[in-house]
């Protein structure tokens, strides 16, 4: 499996699913909001 050094997991943050490296945004948020079209763009720029 690739090692992804953006994508982290602790147990004690976020009830250890995987994050954005920093922050508070699982893996699954992001995954969530492109399944529900939302673009790339409008991710990165919180519009």
């Amino acid at each position: 499996m690739a090692d992804f050094t953006r994508i982290t997991q602790h147990p004690d943050i976020m009830g250890g699913r995987p994050c954005i490296r920093g922050m508070r945004v699982t893996v699954g948020m992001i995954v969530g909001q492109i399944g529900a079209g939302v673009s790339i763009e409008e991710l990165l720029t919180g519009a």
